[in-house]
């Protein structure tokens, strides 16, 4: 299981990004993240086409399937829909790996039980993953 956002553990970079101009400006071999595909299904494809790793938000196992399809790195999902798509995801032998948001460390050890591929912390006051740095 991979473990993002953790106080204790090295960070990988995941750059919030809403258009291609942002993109240009990430450092190589990052990793962008993008909101749920019905906003970002252009973005999704250029990082598709030119080979740019990409996190994409994911509301429903539909948009989990495209994202597998279109080569994403990695889901970020809430906890429920994460422990319904990792079946479907061993199922089809998903290349993208998926990610429960979580916030506290006590929801791993359930989530790990699972065969969930990863968590991500959320900052508690915003409710959203945060940016991860390489410590």
């Amino acid at each position: 299981m991979k473990i993002f956002g953790h106080p204790w553990l090295p960070r990988e970079d995941f750059y919030p990004i809403s258009s291609i101009k942002e993109i240009v400006k990430t450092p190589p071999n990052s990793t962008v993240e993008l909101k749920p595909l019905s906003f970002s299904i252009k973005l999704a494809q250029y990082c598709n086409k030119n080979h740019i790793a990409y996190a994409l938000e994911v509301d429903t196992i539909k948009d989990a399937l495209f994202a597998n399809q279109m080569n994403c790195r990695y889901i970020i999902t809430n906890k429920s829909l994460a422990k319904e798509l990792m079946p479907i995801a061993q199922n089809y032998l998903f290349d993208t790996q998926v990610l429960a948001i979580i916030s506290d460390e006590d929801e791993i050890e359930d989530l790990a039980k699972y065969g969930i591929d990863g968590v991500i912390f959320i900052k508690k006051s915003s409710r959203k993953p945060r940016t991860l740095r390489r410590g």
